[in-house]
């Protein structure tokens, strides 16, 4: 289960920003390294080796993937990324279901009407984290109108976690019959 977390955007960025450089660090010397050896093991002398550069960038992505997600990923100077990283992944799965979404909230069903508040809370903190605040004041009539229904019926306005029960309930309740 996800949880919007608060944040500071300035030391988010900050910190995605040192994150992403030394990731970038890291596949760069590596790609160097893999590069010139496979040059040197398997590259002939005055040859074409764009096969074996290329073979050790590829390398170099697959071992920095590998990195990240084994070493890195659970690292505190990583924590930032690791929860934009989160948040999207939640929105993208919201978005990947609001024509279901859509359907329930239309028909005032509770758990539609609970996502749509979650993903208008992790939308907008996800502009703000990245700065991108034209972006949200473009959907802020939106996300204004949803919350004042959602308070007219009694609902809590305020939806920090994602519990994915709501999106298989609200995908089966899209596909009954009428």
């Amino acid at each position: 289960m996800f949880e919007i977390q608060q944040l500071n955007p300035e030391t988010y960025r900050q910190q995605t920003r040192r994150s992403t450089l030394t990731i970038a660090a890291i596949f760069i010397a590596l790609a160097m390294v893999l590069s010139s050896a496979a040059v040197l093991l398997f590259g002939t002398p005055g040859g074409d080796n764009f096969r074996w550069n290329l073979g050790g960038v590829l390398a170099a992505l697959a071992l920095t993937v590998a990195l990240v997600r084994g070493l890195l990923w659970p690292q505190p100077f990583m924590a930032a990324a690791v929860y934009g990283w989160r948040l999207k992944r939640s929105l993208m799965r919201i978005t990947n279901v609001m024509h279901h979404i859509k359907a329930g909230v239309a028909a005032h069903d509770p758990d539609a009407m609970q996502l749509l508040r979650f993903y208008h809370l992790g939308l907008t903190q996800m502009h703000q984290l990245d700065g991108n605040t034209s972006a949200l004041s473009e959907a802020v009539a939106e996300i204004t109108q949803h919350k004042e229904r959602m308070a007219s019926l009694g609902m809590a306005t305020e939806q920090p976690r994602l519990n994915p029960a709501w999106i298989i309930a609200v995908k089966e309740i899209s596909v009954l019959p009428d």
